[in-house]
This record gives C-alpha cells, structure tokens and sequence, in this order.
C-alpha cells in the first residue's frame, strides 16, 4: 500500500468549479489524465478494521507524517499510547488499487451497560494531492464515519486543520455542533518560515532582551530523553495542580515518548538552573508542526520565576523547531474565551481579560489560529435528551468537563 504522488491524484478536481481561474485549469486537462482520475474513482473503496494489516498502517503513518498540519493523535502510535487509558482504535482508509488516499482513527472505549463511545482528533485526513478525488473520498469517508456513529453511544469528531467541508459532510449526515471539548478547537501559532531575525522582533521588547540575558544568568535549555520522564512527570503533576486540572500518570508519559520517539514525532526540552531541572516541555511533531503537549515547572522555585524561564523554554522550542525544519510552532490550544478577546482586539491585549497561561501565548508573536467546528452524533433519542439536559443544567459545565476528561485524559 502506497500514498499516492500528485501524478495519481491531483489530476482532476469532481468538485464544481467557483471560479474563471478553476474552469480554465480544468479546461486544459489531458484525456489521459481524466481516464486515470475515472479510474482511481472507480476503485475507490472503503474499509473499517480495528487491526488493519501492518503494510497498510505503515502507509498510514506516512501519510499523517507527510500530510500538512496533522497531529500525532492519527498516528498509529497514539493508538498505542491511548491504550493505557483503555481506549481502542477502528480504522477507515479510503483506498483505491494500491494507493491510500486518506482515512481516519477513531479512538473508542466501551462504558459498561451502555456501550462504545468514540472520538476522532484531527480527522479524517486526506491526502494533499487529493485535488482530483477529495470532494468524492471526502463524502464516502463521511458516510463510513456516520454509520459507525449509529453503531456507538456516541462519536464526537474534532476535524483537522482546514477540513470545514469535513464539518459539512457530518452535519448532512445527521451530526451537530459540539461542546464536547474532545480536542483544543483553536490555538495560538508562530511561523516558523521566519528569518530568526523577524522571529526576535515578534517577542514583546521584555523577552527580547531575555534572550540575550538567560545565557549569562544560567539558564540552559537542553534536549531530554527517556531518563527524563520521571522529572517530566513531577514537574507536569506541579502545573497540574497550579492551573486546577488532572496530571498525566507516569506510566502515560513514558509509553507517549517511547511510542512517539520511533518516527521521531517526539521531544522533550528541559529546563535547568545551575544543573537542576526546573522546567519541562514534552512537544510532538507531525505534518510541519511542533506542538507543545505537556509543560511542566518547580513551582517552588522562586529562582525560576525570577529568570523567567517558562520562556526561556518556549524560545528554545521555537529556535529547536525552525532549526529542525517544522513550519510552525503551535502552542498547544486557547481557551474559547481568549480567541474572542484576541480576535477582537486591535491594539494591546487587556491583561485582565485573559487567563494567566493564554496571556503567557500572546508575547512571542503568534497569531490566532482557529480549527474547523467539531461536530458529536448521539444516535439514541433518549441518551441525546438526557446528555442535552443535564448539559444545559446548573451541572452543564461540569457535565462537559467530565466527557472532556473522559476523552482526553490519560486514565
């Protein structure tokens, strides 16, 4: 099984033309390429397993390592990590001959007297050369998703980057917008295509003069390795209980670095003052984009806070990130209430309106980035009214903080 080359794909667009531009492309395609475009549709199968075969999963990876802006969370590897948390993975590809146009993961977890409740991160994901059989694999992969939706409790689906026609697909088939929460549904992001010049100007004038300082006040920021996930896991469990939210177990930690590091999706910076760890920063890495995933810091440490550091990590990630090809480095999420303070502010943030860690995003030059609406079908009447009325309830934010959890936790 093979990713296709824009020679296989990208031959021939099945979706109206919007405009002078598009109509004329297409005007000028050769016969050749229509009968191979015929062809590939034609082929043009859908299959569901829950252990496909390993020819076909390596075809998979290569096609989420190399797909833009995905996220480790379609990896195969993150199928295994979410298995500490007792969660399954269904596959779909979408084939056609030997060549795997696009697919998706569905992670799924069975609740004892109701059944199988799934979610799907940054899904389905389609090949980039996919101009000729997009909008067709696109509507079959969305049908395949509705129908195994029909068969669970629930299927909460967060699609990737730039998939909105995704969210259109799934709305048609039954599905609605969802508060679920089962993936950030925006972020803050830098470009990494910067000169390293224009990367120093986006910091606030405070962090530029940081950059030059942490050198000589002892601050080193260094690339870890498995021997540093136990200092990972204290200082995550630290921020954990600082911010109000659950840590990561241990054991969770080690199988995402060991699961991850393979494909080299995976790496962890730490912190340290005068030899002493005091910082951590666990980031993945998948289709041009570093993402930071879990951040930990010694929240004892008073020297820590005095230098800074939380951002001596992050400059250190973004230097890492550019260094090593990636171009952007994505922050990891925003709260849904910072977006609209951001998005509609002209000059200076209010410091007051933002909390702590998303006021902490806004100082090294990123922009706003904002994923396509996830969408949930709860297939059973009875089960959607009681989900929709305890939702609304006094309980509705801890009722969406519970499935949030349930979902994204480690446990």
């Amino acid at each position: 099984m093979q990713v296709p080359p824009a020679s296989k794909s990208a031959v021939l667009d099945d979706e109206p033309a919007r405009d002078g531009v598009a109509k004329a492309g297409r005007a000028g395609i050769r016969a050749a390429d229509r009968t191979e475009a015929k062809r590939l549709l034609d082929e043009l199968s859908i299959t569901v397993s829950g252990a496909p075969p390993a020819e076909l999963l390596v075809a998979w990876d290569e096609l989420i390592a190399h797909t833009a802006n995905t996220d480790v969370a379609q990896l195969s590897a993150w199928a295994a990590v979410r298995q500490h948390a007792e969660y399954q993975p269904l596959y779909l590809f979408a084939t056609s001959g030997p060549w795997l146009l696009g697919g998706a993961m569905v992670l799924r977890r069975h609740i004892r007297g109701l059944g199988h409740v799934g979610y799907l991160p940054y899904g389905p994901v389609l090949s980039d050369d996919l101009v000729v059989t997009r909008a067709t694999v696109r509507h079959r992969l969305a049908n395949a998703l509705t129908s195994i939706a029909r068969s669970h409790l629930a299927l909460f689906v967060q699609p990737p980057d730039g998939g909105d026609d995704i969210t259109l697909d799934l709305m048609r088939n039954g599905f609605r917008f969802s508060q679920a929460g089962i993936a950030p549904a925006a972020t803050m992001r830098v470009d990494l295509t910067q000169t390293e010049d224009q990367l120093l100007a986006g910091l606030t004038r405070r962090l530029r003069t940081w950059t030059r300082q942490w050198p000589q006040r002892g601050v080193k920021v260094r690339v870890g390795d498995a021997r540093d996930i136990p200092t990972l896991a204290r200082l995550a469990a630290q921020t954990a209980s600082y911010q109000g939210f659950t840590p990561f177990p241990r054991d969770y930690l080690e199988a995402t670095y060991q699961e991850l590091r393979p494909g080299a999706h995976v790496v962890l910076l730490v912190g340290e003052l005068a030899g002493s760890p005091v910082a951590t920063e666990l980031l993945t890495g998948s289709g041009g984009v570093l993402k930071s995933r879990i951040t930990g810091m010694d929240r004892t440490s008073t020297e820590a806070a005095k230098l800074n550091v939380a951002s001596a990590m992050i400059w250190e990630a973004i230097c890492w990130g550019k260094a090593n090809g990636y171009r952007v480095y994505d922050f990891g999420g925003l709260r849904p209430e910072s977006v609209e303070v951001l998005r509609g502010s002209a000059g200076p943030v209010d410091q007051n309106s933002l909390v702590g860690p998303d006021l902490f995003k806004t100082k090294f030059g990123g922009e706003v980035s904002v994923y396509p609406p996830a969408v949930e079908l709860i297939p059973s009447r009875i089960v959607r009214t009681g989900y929709d009325v305890l939702r609304r309830g006094e309980g509705g934010q801890k009722l969406l903080t519970f499935v949030r959890e349930t979902l994204r936790g480690g446990r």
